[in-house]
């Protein structure tokens, strides 16, 4: 014969209280007195009581869930920022749900109704702007809804996570004019973006901008935009290093292009750094692996910080958003050293 499962109402009999209190208990409420939550606890390790999820969520009047909608899970960046937030909830009763966007309508649906369909308690956003309108009706939903990676003003007014991708362009630039190079070319996203997404053009914008200063300018033909990927961007270094007059440092928008830039150099016989340095941005894992010099941007930090900014904004919502703020920094492993004229 099966053995009857406990129940709270069993372990409320045992301890001599009402139902009430053992649940208050078990969602651990402070305002039960410490002789009493100790007696309760007791008796449910005693009867080897454990709670039903759909009891526990309908007590709590929660689902105990966490949406992240995030833009191209299969690329190395997501994974990492997922990392970092599965760190944060792994200690927590939340459970994770992950909606993957490769569209824009799939955003738009999903950023539409997620926040009002009661199906999570909270909602982490990912390198995906929202549409203004859509920015503004999140503010007023009733689930919290947190950006991780998001720097359109449309979002100003919600709690998020966000770099410097300006000021991590800017590293990149100075590492390889110390080192002495000034034939440097740029590899990055395309322009034409449905999404809106901002972090190419701004790490190209700093990153031109610190040249600039240093009266280096970037000649037309050592600019490359294109899809993001690493055969993309091996097809864009290609060109530039089998012309006439090729540089001897490219800096592209992420780690990935940067691997393509690799892979072309040692198609073309030229060696990594001694022919061609090379800086991505990111700092992925396999970033280490091949001994890419890169701009950490703190992937695993940022989706730490978002996924603990979410759990403070479902137990208290606050006032004005709370932004944390990630500073860039540059990781030199062996993928630089200076131009071959300009050694010793």
């Amino acid at each position: 014969m099966a053995r009857k499962s406990v129940t709270i109402r069993d372990v409320a009999r045992e301890a001599g209280v009402s139902v009430a209190t053992a649940s208050r208990v078990l969602n651990g409420k402070d305002i039960v007195k410490p002789l009493t939550r100790d007696r309760i606890l007791s008796v449910m390790a005693e009867l080897g009581f454990s709670p039903s999820p759909a009891a526990r969520r309908l007590s709590l009047g929660r689902t105990l869930t966490i949406g992240v909608v995030v833009s191209f899970l299969t690329r190395p960046q997501a994974a990492e920022r997922l990392r970092g937030v599965d760190a944060v909830l792994a200690d927590s009763e939340f459970d994770l749900v992950i909606y993957n966007v490769e569209s824009v309508a799939k955003r738009d649906h999903y950023l539409d109704t997620l926040a009002t369909s009661q199906r999570a308690d909270g909602l982490l956003v990912m390198s995906l702007p929202p549409a203004p309108e859509t920015a503004a009706a999140l503010s007023d939903s009733p689930v919290p809804v947190v950006f991780i990676d998001v720097h359109t003003p449309s979002v100003d007014h919600l709690p998020r996570v966000i770099g410097d991708d300006v000021a991590g362009g800017a590293l990149a630039a100075r590492h390889l004019l110390e080192l002495g190079h000034r034939r440097i070319a740029f590899i990055g996203d395309a322009l034409a973006d449905p999404f809106g997404f901002t972090s190419s053009r701004d790490r190209e914008r700093g990153f031109r901008d610190e040249l600039r200063r240093a009266g280096v300018d970037i000649p037309a033909e050592w600019i490359g935009h294109g899809a993001h990927g690493r055969y993309e961007a091996r097809d864009l270094a290609r060109r530039m290093l089998t012309a006439e007059s090729r540089p001897t440092a490219i800096f592209t928008a992420s780690d990935t292009q940067a691997l393509g830039v690799i892979a072309a150099a040692r198609e073309l016989g030229l060696h990594v750094p001694d022919d061609l340095s090379v800086v991505g941005y990111d700092d992925i894992e396999a970033a280490d692996y091949v001994g890419l010099t890169t701009v950490r941007q703190q992937l695993f930090e940022s989706g730490r910080r978002g996924a603990a900014i979410l759990l403070a904004e479902i137990d208290n919502r606050t006032d004005g958003p709370a932004i944390a703020h990630l500073t860039p920094e540059l990781v030199v492993r062996v993928t630089t050293s200076p131009p071959k004229e300009g050694r010793a």
